[in-house]
């Protein structure tokens, strides 16, 4: 007398564990790099973590957050970008923020969203979700925004209403 056994294995769950793009080829801690062109440096990106996959589409995922600084030709900061979540798409690119995206220019004015997207070949920002932009005489809202990377030049798509911080003030 013989027994046969046999097993049964979920085929989505097999090929989801023998996936290897599911698991990043590094994964780098308390990252601050220096990105330069043509001997200009031309922003400074710092990172709790980092996951690095590589590939055609190689990208790099900060899953911690993410802290950029743009500087100007004269090596001043021009502008701020933080983010809780960031991926910064390396074949294209382009970074892509979101979770509390805040970026600061050098002026003092506040840009809060919670999708960002920094193209790097245009160095220009866009979001396409509700934004709000602090500056000191006034608040901005609207859906989606463009904007050189400075974040000096700046159009609000869909503008919602302005507060006057002046009028509110007196009131």
């Amino acid at each position: 007398m013989g027994f046969f056994t046999s097993c049964e294995n979920d085929v989505e769950e097999v090929n989801e564990i023998n996936n290897i793009e599911l698991f990043p080829d590094q994964e780098l801690k308390d990252v601050d790099v220096l990105y330069s062109s043509s001997g200009k440096v031309k922003f400074r990106m710092k990172a709790p973590i980092v996951e690095q996959y590589g590939g055609e589409e190689s990208y790099n995922e900060m899953p911690k957050g993410v802290e950029v600084e743009i500087y100007d030709s004269a090596m001043h900061v021009s502008s701020r970008l933080t983010s809780n979540y960031a991926i910064d798409r390396t074949y294209e690119k382009k970074m892509e923020a979101k979770d509390d995206v805040v970026v600061v220019n050098d002026k003092g004015e506040r840009l809060n969203t919670e999708h960002l997207i920094w193209d790097m070949t245009t160095e220009k920002i866009r979001s396409d979700v509700f934004v709000k932009i602090t500056t000191p005489q006034q608040v901005l809202m609207g859906e989606g925004l463009i904007s050189n990377q400075d974040f000096t030049d700046y159009k609000i798509l869909k503008p919602r209403g302005v507060i006057n911080l002046e009028d509110a003030q007196g009131n």
